[in-house]
């Protein structure tokens, strides 16, 4: 142990004039304080604003398929409604598919305000469905039910011709002016 204190007393006797005595100079502190207070700020972090983004894409896509469901199964219903519900569902979807496949923009009101209509009808509807869950089925029920689908087909299909009739006259009077 002597042997390194000897060391370290060489090692201070070998430096003693180098070391850095001068006193500071007295704005010192001031300056440190500035520059401490004028440090660049330190560049943001958006991890907040990235989790707050897919939180709202998430809840935003899940919305989006949650409206795209298909109607329920009717829990009470005989095999013959539960059938006859899913012809005319399909039926419903093929006249949608066509409807939105004749989306343009002279067409873009009248798409829009049908697909305002068919929600009348599906509220309708889900109200019929709740009348069969509730009270089980009977032929006003089963009535009004293949009513509200049959209307909606034709109301599709109705819309799909007025669009056809309206691209024709378009069609045709184009003809004409040139």
């Amino acid at each position: 142990m002597k042997k390194e204190n000897d060391d370290l007393g060489q090692l201070f006797d070998k430096f003693e004039n180098q070391w850095d005595i001068h006193e500071m100079n007295p704005d010192h502190q001031i300056d440190f304080l500035n520059k401490l207070n004028n440090k660049p700020q330190k560049k943001k972090n958006y991890a907040g604003w990235a989790i707050a983004a897919s939180i709202a894409i998430l809840l935003s896509i899940s919305v989006f398929y949650n409206n795209t469901e298909k109607p329920k199964e009717l829990k009470f219903a005989s095999k013959e409604t539960k059938r006859t519900d899913s012809i005319f569902t399909i039926l419903i979807e093929n006249e949608l598919v066509k409807l939105k496949e004749k989306k343009s923009p002279e067409n873009e009101q009248i798409i829009n305000d049908a697909l305002k209509q068919m929600k009348v009808f599906d509220a309708d509807y889900e109200k019929i469905i709740k009348e069969v869950q509730k009270n089980g089925e009977n032929k006003q029920i089963i009535y009004a039910m293949i009513s509200n689908l049959q209307t909606r087909i034709s109301f599709l299909q109705t819309v799909l011709q007025r669009i056809e009739e309206n691209e024709n006259l378009k069609n045709t009077s184009n003809e004409k002016t040139l």
